[in-house]
């Protein structure tokens, strides 16, 4: 029989206009409706602004979050152009935010250098709100106009004179489109001060009315200065760090490096401001004339036997903390959300500016050029010890459930989308993972006691370490630079931990060890941690569960004095497999919080912080937060 099919058709083709296809598919434009999409607004507006300082038109940006979710940004930059647009026949303050592709950056004319090449940024962020504002100070005259989702609302209005010149832009994201509106503000944060330390001279302030917070971001060392902040809580190998600027075919070339005593590789790449995560030819530049620069030191010094291999990129970048910044007309990013950076010709003249400065340099510091040697050469020899611990690591990868551990309770789920491994504490909390998960779908790895510290460790160390020999193994998707998303055989990843201080250490090691050596797991949404309740409260034979004091103190005032029983639950041991289920494990009751990349150096810098080698930054950390510590076991 034959299958029926729907008609397609003339009349089936739809054609979006304006911002409506913005509005259809956010995630083209902005990434995604996440947290990150609803920060990625505010960046779009700023960077607008960060342009104008770059083109040398502005030395002041002023960002504020007000209690309404509403965000403004005000800039002393030039303005926005106002007056009609012979192309188009309206204001062109209006095409601006109402037209894709519209803006001052395709002609070369107006900005030399800038982060929004697409035209698409501040007319996104208008399709995406609810309401926008844009007030601009230009010709001795403010302009102001109305927006609402994506809309014009009034005309281009005259409202004043002035003197001044800048733009006002405030804007409130879209609640049917964004799942959530609270902006975080450290995340924010972070971004300013990288823009502060990108950009010399400019002042960034930053303010959050709804906690009364201010910052106010100013940085005279460029690049430098964002290095010594990355590594103030390290041990550092020389000081100052080294740096070099040059402009090569219209493209002004920065590299800072600085090295410390630890293990991992802390390394940023920023091009016309916009920090590339993905990196880039830029990194891939700079990266090759790091290496090539100090193989030829080592074995013009005789430092690098005949005998020895070259070091490798990984061996070089033990310990290293790098900025790389790429100013230049016309960068190639490869999406909207400028995640890395593409122009071919950039690889050749970063590489050139940094060999050519770096190999000098090591000439005129040979003591700092053998610290580093000597720190590459120690890193080589443990490579190689390394090489073999992951070998019998990756070999034990297979999917095969012959060669996974033995401790691990696997799925029946061969589809890696649809499974979830829970990662619990203990032999207890372990047997009762097992028994109350849904064995469809669900695998369950009890960890014995608290992993390595891997801040403190180097990988042939870390991989000789049984309990994450068995986590790699479970995984099977590999480890550092070997780790294969394509291989991972759990989708979901949930790290389940007692609700105690013990269990907040292991949770910190996990995600330590997570972050420095599978990365992807965070950056590709797989690493969750689950929340268990703290109480079960009992009266008239009814049972209810809290997840905080708050909630447990509002569940028993609701009660009006019946006859109620508090248990406090210690560890997850203490559950039976059912109430474990019923809480944790269960998808549709479950509460679990996705770890997040929102910012690599900020992420950076407190993993260090918490759990490297100087005491004294953990010190100051824990005697600042002491007073807001909750549920603290003694």
């Amino acid at each position: 029989m034959a299958k029926e099919v729907s008609s397609y058709g003339v009349s089936d083709i739809q054609v979006l206009e304006g911002l409506e296809a913005v509005r259809r598919r956010p995630g083209m434009y902005i990434g995604s409706t996440d947290i990150r999409g609803l920060h990625h607004l505010v960046y779009e507006v700023v960077d607008n602004s960060i342009d104008e300082a770059l083109a040398g038109a502005c030395d002041r940006i002023e960002i504020t979050i007000h209690p309404d979710h509403s965000v403004t940004v005000v800039d002393n930059g030039r303005g926005i152009p106002v007056g009609i647009n012979e192309q188009r026949g309206i204001n062109t303050l209006e095409i601006v935010h109402t037209v894709l592709h519209a803006g001052g950056k395709f002609g070369g004319g107006s900005y030399k250098v800038a982060s929004g090449l697409h035209g698409v940024g501040v007319s996104a962020v208008n399709a995406l709100s609810a309401w926008l504002e844009v007030t601009v100070k230009r010709d001795g005259y403010v302009y102001r106009q109305r927006y609402e989702q994506g809309k014009p609302v009034t005309p281009v209005q005259t409202i004043g004179k002035s003197k001044e010149t800048g733009t006002a832009t405030t804007f409130l994201p879209d609640a049917t489109i964004f799942r959530v509106l609270e902006f975080r503000y450290e995340t924010l944060a972070q971004r300013f001060r990288e823009m502060a330390f990108l950009t010399r001279g400019l002042t960034i302030y930053f303010c959050d009315e709804r906690t009364d917070r201010a910052q106010t971001f100013h940085f005279e060392g460029g690049i430098t200065s964002l290095v010594r902040y990355l590594n103030r809580n390290r041990m550092v190998l020389h000081s100052p760090p080294f740096y070099v600027g040059q402009e090569v075919n219209g493209t002004m070339v920065e590299a800072a490096i600085q090295y410390n005593d630890g293990y991992a590789e802390s390394t940023y790449a920023f091009a016309n401001n916009v920090n590339t995560v993905d990196g880039g030819t830029h990194l891939t530049g700079f990266r090759s004339a790091l290496t090539r620069s100090l193989n030829d030191y080592a074995r013009k010094s005789n430092l690098l036997k005949d005998n020895e291999d070259n070091f490798s990129g990984d061996d070089v970048r033990e310990g290293l903390t790098a900025v790389v910044s790429v100013k230049m007309s016309d960068p190639q990013f490869e999406s909207q959300t400028k995640s890395k950076l593409g122009n071919a010709e950039i690889k050749g003249q970063v590489e050139s500016v940094v060999y050519e400065a770096f190999a000098a340099y090591l000439e005129a510091n040979p003591k700092v050029a053998r610290e580093i040697i000597n720190k590459a050469l120690t890193a080589s020899r443990a490579r190689q010890a390394a090489r073999k611990a992951r070998d019998l690591v990756i070999r034990k990868s297979a999917l095969e459930s012959m060669t996974l551990p033995g401790k691990l309770a696997d799925c029946a789920e061969q589809d890696p989308s649809n499974a979830e491994l829970f990662i619990v504490e203990g032999d207890s909390a372990g047997g009762s993972a097992k028994q109350g998960r849904d064995r469809r779908f669900q695998a369950v790895l009890p960890l014995r006691g608290k992993i390595l510290n891997v801040e403190k460790s180097r990988l042939n160390t870390i991989l000789n370490n049984k309990e994450i020999q068995a986590l790699v193994t479970a995984l099977g998707a590999g480890i550092g630079a070997h780790f294969d998303e394509s291989n991972l055989r759990y989708h979901r990843i949930i790290v389940m931990t007692d609700a105690d201080v013990d269990g907040a250490h292991i949770a910190t090691l996990l995600l330590t060890f997570f972050y420095r050596y599978m990365e992807p797991l965070i950056a590709k949404g797989h690493l969750f941690i689950a929340k268990p309740p703290l109480y079960l409260i009992s009266a008239k034979g009814k049972s209810y569960y809290a997840y905080s004091d708050e909630e447990k103190d509002a569940l028993v005032a609701s009660m009006k004095g019946d006859s109620v029983s508090i248990q406090r639950y210690k560890g997850l041991g203490e559950m039976n497999p059912s109430q474990l289920a019923d809480t944790t494990m269960d998808p549709a009751k479950r509460t679990i919080m996705q770890v997040t990349l929102e910012d690599a150096a900020e992420a950076d810098r407190t993993f260090d912080m918490l759990m490297g080698s100087n005491v004294a930054p953990r010190k100051h950390f824990i005697q600042t937060h002491a007073r807001d510590v909750r549920n603290l076991d003694i």
